[in-house]
């Protein structure tokens, strides 16, 4: 049997991700999609070739970290990847995965979350949180920023106030207060040095996105 195309693009673990892939990602979401899984999948290959661990556990941990689909102005929110980590746990038990690689995978998933506050603790954890987090800066991270803006129906920016000098930053109200609320402060928590290095080179774009924005404005 001929193997699904959007599994065959997890190059070294097609087979994996022909399993995991019905169970990963809200299709309804264009910025937790398959797209994005793939992005993910590739950034934290490319962290682990430099860094190493266990691919098998970092590539599971990568297909099932948006399992659970929260919105990201639900009251929920900070309990995502938690319920992801939970759901990830009955496949992986069900695929006959050893406890102790179902807790790998768990724990990565658990920690990989900004909203959530969890330190990673292993090799794998950091690389998959690295990897998601190099998806939310630079150009696609800005392109997801105003995605998700769409999506809670909040405005590009306060066209009295567009940097929030004199107000309170409100990103559930403007998408662009979320580079200061969030985006901006992303970089400065990547727990490899591969995955420092490429967020350096997108945080420097994220900076220039900003900055033509503001100035087409």
């Amino acid at each position: 049997m001929d193997m699904p195309a959007d599994a065959a693009a997890f190059s070294a673990h097609p087979h994996l991700a022909e399993q995991l892939l019905p169970y990963a990602a809200d299709s309804s979401d264009g910025s937790h999609d398959i797209a994005h899984l793939l992005r993910v999948y590739k950034n934290a290959m490319r962290i682990f070739g430099r860094e190493g661990g266990d691919g098998e556990v970092l590539a599971a941990a990568v297909l099932l970290h948006d399992c659970v689909a929260v919105e990201k102005n639900s009251p929920l929110r900070a309990e995502a990847s938690k319920l992801a980590a939970e759901k990830a746990h009955g496949i992986l038990g069900l695929l006959g995965w050893t406890p102790a690689a179902i807790d790998q995978v768990a724990h990565a998933i658990h920690a990989h979350s900004f909203s959530a506050n969890i330190a990673p603790e292993t090799l794998e954890a950091k690389i998959l949180q690295d990897a998601d987090r190099l998806d939310a800066i630079g150009m696609v991270g800005a392109a997801r920023c105003f995605y998700s803006a769409g999506r809670m129906g909040s405005a590009l920016y306060d066209p009295a106030d567009p940097l929030a000098a004199h107000r309170p930053l409100d990103d559930r109200r403007y998408a662009i207060d979320h580079f200061a609320a969030k985006l901006f402060k992303l970089a400065d928590g990547f727990q490899t040095q591969a995955g420092r290095a490429l967020a350096e080179e997108r945080h420097e774009r994220l900076k220039q996105v900003l900055a033509l924005f503001i100035d087409e404005i």
